[in-house]
């Protein structure tokens, strides 16, 4: 039997995607600095090499470790020129697949996340990405709401279904469950059966009931060791810099709970701290897989998990995007539009 090669058709994705010019509109930094580092260049369109995907991006996610990195702190000492792109989260439509029967062929509506600051972010036209950092858009989203979720959402699953493994009856304590993150492992932790206590403003308190959360407290008017039981898992958003939310989410954990550190440097001693109490502790960082991805996708497009974008800003508005960010106490997502869908 003779096989013939696979080859595009008139219906199929592949002879409907314009090739992508020699350049793209971008935001760069020429150097650390405050949001109005950012500005406005034409850049090269970067090249995938081996599995990667290149994606014109639609829309960008901005993330708090997008503002600490231009500032110079985050994953800054990684970036080897200048000047750089910022930005991990994208949803867009491929250009270029690395064969033919790739999964992700061209004309396919994507979202994920790059490898900045390994090659060029997401405040671009266009994106290279490894093919396991993606999946398919959720249908029932737009590509601003999806490209809101990678980095936020997959931080939140690894911090409540791989490390934390939530489960029916687990006590689980959130701080900060009204950001990003915090608003999705708030959700995945419901969904899982845990009850959930989140700390939060009282303008956030009946939305995160909404998301799942059965006690909501108060940080403003409430310390909330005075008012928690024991719980077995703490998951801190903020760290010990603001108030010792570190220190004092210690004194709630049962003998042998578990405290996870999000921000990265905020607490440098929390493992001694941790084993003095008598409890686990480890720090956390997200991880980029696309599987996990994929599964999260169909929790959004079945309704069991909600995004919520609080901002979207053009590109060439980034800088007052990293101000928001940087302002705080912002509820869900913040998102660049990069170009039309």
């Amino acid at each position: 039997m003779r096989f013939r090669p696979l080859r595009s058709t008139p219906e199929s994705p592949l002879a409907t995607v314009e090739a992508p010019p020699a350049e793209m509109a971008a935001i760069v930094i020429d150097a650390a600095g405050d949001a109005d580092a950012l500005r406005a260049a034409s850049v090269p369109v970067p090249s995938p090499v081996l599995t990667e995907l290149l994606v014109r991006v639609v829309a960008a996610g901005v993330n708090p470790i997008d503002a600490k990195t231009r500032a110079g702190r985050g994953v800054s000492a990684a970036i080897d020129a200048y000047p750089a792109t910022l930005g991990f989260d994208f949803s867009g439509v491929v250009v270029k697949s690395p064969y033919e029967s790739h999964p992700f062929p061209p004309g396919t509506a994507v979202f994920g996340m790059a490898s900045f600051p390994r090659t060029g972010g997401t405040y671009a036209g266009y994106v290279v990405a490894p093919s396991l950092s993606v999946a398919r858009k959720p249908a029932s989203l737009s590509h601003v709401e999806a490209a809101g979720v990678p980095l936020a959402a997959l931080t939140a699953w690894g911090l409540v279904v791989e490390t934390a493994h939530a489960h029916e009856g687990q006590r689980v304590l959130i701080h900060a469950g009204s950001g990003g993150v915090g608003h999705f492992a708030v959700q995945f932790a419901a969904y899982f059966g845990a009850h959930v206590t989140v700390t939060g403003s009282a303008r956030n308190a009946s939305w995160l009931r909404e998301l799942g959360a059965s006690v909501v407290i108060d940080y403003t008017t409430t310390r909330f060791e005075e008012v928690v039981g024991e719980v077995d898992v703490v998951i801190d958003l903020v760290g010990n810099v603001q108030a010792r939310t570190g220190m004092r989410s210690l004194q709630v954990l049962r003998p042998g709970g578990l405290y996870v550190l999000v921000p990265t440097g905020s607490w440098p001693g929390y493992a001694e701290a941790a084993a003095d109490a008598g409890v686990r502790a480890t720090s956390f960082k997200v991880t980029p897989d696309g599987s996990a991805l994929a599964t999260i996708a169909r929790l959004l497009d079945s309704g069991a998990v909600q995004v919520y974008i609080e901002q979207v800003f053009n590109l060439s508005d980034a800088a007052a995007a990293h101000r928001a960010i940087e302002g705080g106490h912002t509820r869900g997502k913040v998102v660049l539009r990069v170009s039309d869908d």
